[in-house]
């Protein structure tokens, strides 16, 4: 009989939309990695998700007897970010591999004590950066960096959503909010795509007539890299959904939408101009969830570190702590200059499954998940 091919056993903590409506249905698509496991407040949702894919499931107050069960190898983390050192750091030192959605924490103390957690265990800690195995992403980043565009110089983005007033996200303030939340994606690209990080911070947040989103729901962030190199985003919580970047460089242009998001009829898409000539480059629809949770299965199979490590999280994170000085002081803020992460084995990323079949959700209004 040929040997069975090993499987990299997840428990889901929170059972939230992006959990229900992008990760689980991801894993079936993988050929390395099978949920077991479902950690979640709400009664309601453990019983029909335990149903669908035949779980174990378990209250969070019923945590630690799911990290002595034995039942899972690794664990995707999807709860409020402010509560994602709670649930991280007994995994880590429970051995148990941790593949955790960005941003990676509230402060750069916390994101400190998960990668001190990784490197004491030994367990692994990968933060959920998806769209660093997206196909369309990676091409964009490859071409920046071999210099078709030439010396990359300016870049700017906007991402925009409109956020519930009952969801958590507009009931926790700054932790919470858009910055925290939706920045990441147009800060972790400019950082992907300059190959480098940011030294100086500058924000301008509001909150929009009748918002009530209880934190700046609209903010702009510019950004000064080494090389007087410019950045500049702006997220929202309160306007309607769009993404988009543009790239300069001092030989061309990338103009990239959609950018950011997933799901049914999201391909990553760019339009190249390069000495004045324009040429359109539509990527195919991926699961994108599948493709990071295949990725690290391989790296735990392997024995190999991830790419989009703690270290990755951090840099994003010290970057938003500095936002929120900014617009809580109305000052630039300075930041320590670091050096270029080296990315050796990006071609190893590369990850392009089909867009899995995402079931009705179970929602019940849960306020933490």
């Amino acid at each position: 009989m040929p040997d069975t091919p090993k499987k990299i056993r997840y428990g889901v903590v929170a059972g939230g939309s992006i959990s229900q409506g992008a990760f689980m249905p991801g894993v079936g698509q993988t050929d390395n990695s099978v949920i077991t496991a479902l950690v979640t407040g709400d009664p309601e949702k453990a019983r029909q998700l335990g149903e669908r894919y035949g779980l174990r499931t378990y209250a969070y107050e019923e945590y630690p007897a799911l990290l002595a069960a034995g039942e899972v190898d690794a664990l995707y983390i999807a709860t409020p970010n402010f509560r994602h050192r709670e649930f991280v750091i007994p995994a880590l030192e429970a051995g148990i591999h941790v593949l955790l959605e960005k941003p990676m924490g509230t402060s750069e103390a916390d994101c400190q004590a998960m990668i001190d957690a990784s490197a004491r265990t030994g367990a692994k800690l990968m933060v959920a950066y998806r769209l660093h195995c997206e196909p369309g992403t990676l091409d964009m980043i490859e071409r920046v960096h071999k210099g078709d565009f030439g010396d990359p110089r300016l870049f700017t983005s906007i991402f925009t959503q409109r956020v519930k007033p009952s969801n958590h996200r507009a009931q926790n303030g700054f932790a919470a909010g858009p910055v925290p939340d939706m920045g990441p994606y147009p800060l972790n690209m400019v950082r992907q795509l300059f190959n480098a990080e940011p030294i100086e911070v500058a924000a301008i947040g509001v909150q929009s007539p009748g918002s009530a989103v209880n934190t700046w729901d609209t903010v702009t962030v510019s950004l000064r890299f080494p090389d007087e190199r410019l950045a500049q985003f702006t997220v929202s919580y309160t306007l309607p959904d769009t993404e988009r970047f543009q790239l300069l460089g001092s030989k061309g242009e990338i103009e990239a939408s959609p950018c950011f998001g997933y799901g049914e009829g999201v391909a990553i898409s760019y339009r190249a101009t390069i000495d004045g000539e324009t040429r359109v480059h539509v990527n195919p629809v991926v699961d994108q969830f599948a493709g990071e949770t295949a990725y690290f299965s391989d790296c735990i199979l392997r024995d190999q570190a991830p790419e989009s490590d703690g270290v990755e999280g951090l840099r994003d994170v010290r970057v938003i702590a500095a936002i929120e000085r900014a617009l809580q002081t109305g000052q630039p803020q300075q930041l320590e200059p670091l050096p270029a992460r080296q990315h050796a084995r990006r071609r190893e990323q590369h990850r392009a499954f089909p867009l899995a079949e995402v079931p009705p959700m179970v929602d019940t209004e849960s306020p933490t998940e």
